[in-house]
C-alpha cells in the first residue's frame, strides 16, 4: 500500500519533468531520423534548387536523409502553410522566399499563416539574382529599345510571373510604373509553366530569379537584357545592371531562408542554424550556388527576423503603390 501511495505522488511529478527530458534528449542527439524540407515551389525551379543543395550537404553531414519535399501552388500558401502547421520538433523545416514570407500577407485578406506568428527563422540562406529576361524573337537588344518598343506599342507587350503579388510580378510593376510604360501582365501558376510559355514566345518578358533561366540562357533560348541587382552578378559579368543601363530605380532581389515552426525548441533552432551556415560557406556550397546566379548568405536567427520585417515593410508600400494591397 505504502509503494502504491508513493507511486501516486511521483507520478505527476514525472509528467512535468518528461516533455523537459524529452526535449533535451531530443536536442542533444537531433537529428536521430530524416528531416524534410518543404519549398513552396516546383521542383526544378530556382528556389528548388537551392534546397536540394542545401539539403545534400546536411546529408553528407548527419548520415541521415533529408527529403526536399515540394508542395508548389497558390503563390507558395500550399507550402507555407503545411509549413506553419508541422510537428515544432526540428524534422520539418520550410524554404521561405519574399513572395510567400513578405508580400502576400499584404495581397491577400486572408492567409492560413502568420509570418511573424507561426514561424520561427533559422537562416538567410542566399540571395538571388533577379533579371530582365525575354523571349529571343523580341527585337530589341537592350533594355532602352524594349522601352521604346513598349512606348512605341502601349499595352501590347506582356510579361509572365509566377502568379499575382508574387515578386515577378511587382517586378513588372515596379518597371512598368517607373519607366512609365505599359505591359499587359500574364500571371502563371509558379515559375515552371511561366518560363515554358516564355520559352515559347506566348509570352516576350519576365523580371525572374536567374536560377531557374541561366540554363536557358546559356543554351540561347533565352536572352537575358540586365542584372536587377546594385552591382553586376558574379555569374553573368557580362550583363549590365538595370542601373547602368539607366533605369536606377529599378533595384529587385530575390532571397531564400529557412524556417521552423513556431514552438520548436530553441536549442534545436540554434543547431540547425550552426550546421546549415557552415555548409554554405564552404567554397563548393559557395561555387554551386554562384554558377546560379546566388550567393550564400548564413545569417543568425535574429539578423533573419529582422532582415524579413525590413522587407515587409518594403514590399508593403510597393504592393500598395501597385493597388494591389488586400485585392484577394
Amino acid at each position: 500500500m505504502r509503494n502504491r501511495r508513493a507511486a501516486w505522488l511521483i507520478a505527476p511529478l514525472m509528467l512535468l519533468v518528461a516533455p523537459f527530458a524529452v526535449n533535451a534528449q531530443t536536442a542533444h542527439e537531433y537529428p536521430g531520423r530524416t528531416v524534410r524540407i518543404i519549398v513552396p515551389q516546383a521542383a526544378g525551379s530556382g528556389v528548388d534548387l537551392t534546397a536540394r543543395i542545401v539539403a545534400q550537404k546536411l546529408i553528407e553531414a548527419w548520415g541521415h536523409q533529408v527529403i526536399v519535399e515540394n508542395r508548389p501552388g497558390a503563390n507558395g500558401i500550399i507550402g507555407l502553410e503545411a509549413g506553419a502547421k508541422a510537428k515544432p520538433d526540428g524534422y520539418t523545416i520550410t524554404l521561405g522566399v519574399p513572395s510567400s514570407l513578405t508580400m502576400n500577407p499584404y495581397v491577400y485578406k486572408t492567409l492560413p499563416y502568420n509570418t511573424l506568428r507561426d514561424f520561427m527563422p533559422i537562416t538567410q540562406t542566399a540571395t538571388n539574382t533577379f533579371g530582365l529576361v525575354i523571349n529571343p524573337s523580341l527585337p530589341v537588344k537592350n533594355v532602352r529599345e524594349l522601352v521604346a518598343l513598349a512606348r512605341a506599342r502601349p499595352g501590347e507587350l506582356n510579361f509572365a510571373s509566377f502568379g499575382i503579388g508574387n515578386q515577378t510580378h511587382l517586378g513588372g510593376e515596379l518597371f512598368s510604373s517607373q519607366i512609365g510604360i505599359r505591359l499587359l501582365h500574364v500571371p502563371y501558376k509558379g515559375e515552371t509553366p511561366a518560363v515554358i510559355d516564355l520559352l515559347s514566345g506566348q509570352t516576350a518578358l519576365i523580371f525572374t530569379p536567374m536560377q531557374g533561366v541561366v540554363s536557358h540562357i546559356r543554351a540561347g533560348k533565352l536572352k537575358l537584357l540586365a542584372t536587377c541587382g546594385e552591382t553586376r552578378a558574379r555569374a553573368f559579368p557580362a550583363a549590365p545592371t538595370m542601373t547602368e543601363a539607366g533605369f536606377k530605380t529599378v533595384v529587385i532581389t530575390g532571397w531564400t531562408g529557412l524556417l521552423a515552426p513556431a514552438g520548436t525548441p530553441q536549442d534545436i533552432i540554434d543547431k540547425l542554424q550552426k550546421e546549415i551556415a557552415a555548409r554554405l560557406l564552404i567554397p563548393e556550397t559557395r561555387e554551386s550556388l554562384s554558377s546560379q546566379g546566388a550567393e550564400p548568405v548564413a545569417s543568425t536567427p535574429d539578423q533573419f527576423a529582422a532582415f524579413i520585417r525590413s522587407e515587409m515593410a518594403k514590399w508593403s508600400a510597393v504592393i500598395k503603390q501597385a493597388g494591389l494591397e488586400a485585392s484577394q
